[in-house]
């Protein structure tokens, strides 16, 4: 197979992992009706973490301390992300969740500084100032005052640049699936901690809901970090970046279609301001750049 085909292949599979990421705004936001945050994140990630786990078995056995404290500052970093996002999507719409999560690729430079000494430069700098204004623009209420939903999603964000930090350092000396494996147990273990403390399991929960929890761990926990895998495997992580903020575009188009949310235009200049700002931080407006040409 050509390495062309190879590279299909990877945008193709990086294009489906962003539309089920997609889907699981609208999802959750339906489920939350019947399942409190927590519990329906502890079952998330607890199923997650058998199917990822089953074929790393091996590598599980053999792992060492410095390993296993890579993983589990991976799950607590996810645990925060998806807590604060699943606790925002109560108290918003899932297109502003969606697109204010998305805000964890322009933050990631600068926390990325805070750990390296390793500089932003000025496109990162130009797309925190257009991110700003868009984050403005969709979370600020009439009065300048922020909505709690739309507080804890940007907080979210934080904690997902902090999670890609720390996956970043993990997979460069250690392998993907035991990783994953191990943030996906810690993020179970502290959700199953919290949640009987945050609200009690309901009496009775609807057919629906369990089909809907277990699209959200199947299909947008498990095949969706696999999907992910294969795709950068083929294709160039700058490619990779921008393919996948694909999700917020995604989520917001799910959520008006199946969900009934409205825009505003004030939103929708919002969301254009957030997702450009995503373009600069990824791509440095390299495809504004004219080609050199090669001297005859």
């Amino acid at each position: 197979m050509s390495e062309r085909k190879y590279g299909h292949i990877g945008r193709l599979a990086l294009i489906g992992a962003t539309l089920l990421w997609g889907s699981s705004f609208v999802v959750l936001k339906t489920t939350l009706d019947s399942v409190p945050t927590l519990w329906i994140l502890a079952i998330r990630f607890t199923g997650a973490a058998i199917l990822m786990g089953l074929p790393s078995i091996k590598q599980l056995a053999k792992i060492d301390k410095r390993c296993l404290a890579s993983g589990v500052f991976m799950g607590l970093a996810l645990y925060a992300a998806y807590t604060l996002q699943t606790f925002g999507l109560v108290y918003t719409t899932p297109g502003k969740n969606a697109f204010l999560t998305a805000t964890y690729c322009v933050l990631t430079p600068f926390l990325w500084w805070a750990f390296t000494r390793k500089r932003p430069d000025l496109y990162n700098i130009l797309a925190a100032l257009v991110c700003i204004t868009g984050m403005a623009l969709v979370s600020l209420n009439g009065d300048l005052s922020v909505g709690l939903g739309e507080g804890l999603t940007m907080c979210c964000g934080f904690f997902y640049a902090l999670h890609i930090i720390f996956t970043s350092k993990g997979v460069a000396r250690y392998g993907v699936g035991v990783l994953t494996t191990i943030q996906f147990a810690t993020a179970a273990l502290l959700c199953w901690i919290s949640a009987p403390i945050s609200a009690p399991f309901p009496d009775s929960v609807p057919s629906s809901a369990w089909l809907s929890i277990a699209y959200m761990c199947v299909l947008c926990t498990f095949a969706c970090y696999y999907l992910q895998t294969i795709g950068q495997k083929y294709t160039s992580p700058q490619t990779s970046s921008i393919l996948l903020t694909l999700e917020s575009v995604f989520g917001t188009l799910i959520s008006v279609a199946f969900y009934g949310e409205q825009l505003t235009l004030r939103e929708l200049a919002g969301f254009a301001l957030i997702f450009i700002a995503v373009i600069i931080s990824e791509t440095k407006l390299q495809f504004l750049k004219r080609p050199e040409r090669s001297p005859t």
